[in-house]
């Protein structure tokens, strides 16, 4: 799965640590993401969605 979150990231100057504590999870788990080694179970999607003010399907595609 792709995903746009290095970018929404960037845009805001946020490090990994930053949207980690954001979200409730690890850097690592951010990590993951951003490079595709993980999925998000669906309520971390909505999660990040939500912190980034953006539907699911902005940020996460096949």
């Amino acid at each position: 799965m792709n995903n746009r979150l290095k970018v929404l990231r960037a845009e805001r100057n946020w490090s990994q640590a930053d949207l980690a504590q954001a979200l409730g999870v690890s850097r690592q788990t951010v990590n993951a993401l951003e490079t595709g080694r993980y999925d998000p179970s669906l309520p971390l999607a909505f999660k990040i969605a939500h912190v980034f003010g953006q539907p699911i399907e902005s940020i996460f595609s096949e």
